[in-house]
């Protein structure tokens, strides 16, 4: 069992309770780390006799202790197995459209692909070659397969595209967890921030360190800010930056990056950086799919 993460806020057509099921190897513990980072409280090869009574607990919580769930049932539950497809019908009678089976697949050169290259054994394996056991595998799970709401064949699918897919059929692309994105201002005489993704330096802009009226101020203040602003230089920097930034910014969701930490650096870090790194904040705020933090590492408050 393990607790997802609750900073995504789910969309209204999010299904309260998810089951994950389908052939070994199709991406299944990928898909509920995927819901674990929507919020989903997410437990792995629960006990199929335990799943009426869980979903019921999951679904009948209210005020601070509800919370969406997703389980993952497959071959592993022996014969047991047997039995889902009759516990699942008679849920589905009760809770209607609150519970959601995904179905995850994949062809079997795919398949043997992925085993080949983990090496893990393949759970029916054991006593019979792995293209047997896949076989059998598909069989066991047919009747499952006819039940699913979604049918997703991840043969061609990368990571990232299949964490996509699987938070679209959770909640909707409303809930899609946002990126985090930091802007992060620092002084090069202390060394680049070993986090960041994308580095600017600024050291050619004005220095207000050599203005003794500015000196003992940061980049935060009106003046300084001001100061740095005002050449034509530094603002076209601002504009082609900000730019590039709403460029990749699309990218990097699209391909499911998390956390994303610009640094914006100058000599010392208390002037120019934090300047550009505050002129840049107000120039990404609002724009959609990523929270938005600004850091100052080596900035003295004035």
């Amino acid at each position: 069992m393990s607790p997802g993460r609750s900073r995504t806020a789910l969309g209204s057509r999010a299904a309260p309770f998810i089951v994950v099921t389908g052939l070994s190897g199709a991406g299944k513990s990928h898909a509920l780390r995927a819901l674990e980072d929507l919020g989903y409280f997410c437990v792995d090869n629960l006990p199929i006799a335990l799943i009426p009574t869980f979903a019921d607990l999951i679904l009948s919580a209210r005020g601070p202790e509800r919370r969406n769930a997703a389980v993952v049932v497959d071959v592993r539950e022996g014969r047991a197995l047997a039995r889902f497809p009759g516990v699942y019908r008679r849920l589905k009678q009760r809770v209607g459209r609150r519970i959601r089976l995904v179905f995850l697949e994949a062809s079997d050169i795919a398949i043997l692909r992925r085993f080949s290259e983990t090496r893990r054994p393949h759970p029916l394996g054991i006593d019979q070659s792995l293209a047997e056991g896949i076989g059998e595998e598909r069989r066991l799970l047919l009747p499952i397969r006819r039940l699913a709401d979604q049918v997703v064949d991840t043969s061609s699918l990368t990571v990232h595209e299949l964490r996509r897919r699987i938070l679209e059929s959770a909640g909707g692309a409303e809930s899609v967890t946002p990126l985090i994105v930091t802007l992060e201002s620092f002084g090069f005489r202390r060394g680049v921030p070993p986090d960041a993704d994308l580095v600017f330096d600024v050291r050619f802009l004005p220095n207000p360190n050599f203005v003794p009226s500015l000196r003992r101020f940061s980049g935060r203040h009106a003046r300084v800010a001001r100061y740095v602003m005002r050449s034509r230089t530094a603002k076209r920097f601002l504009k082609l930056t900000t730019r590039l930034l709403k460029f990749l910014l699309p990218q990097y969701i699209a391909e499911g990056k998390t956390y994303l930490t610009i640094g914006i650096g100058c000599t010392g870090g208390r002037h120019r950086s934090v300047a550009i790194a505050e002129a840049l904040a107000r120039a990404l705020k609002g724009f959609r799919g990523i929270e938005l933090r600004v850091r100052h590492r080596d900035a003295l408050e004035e």
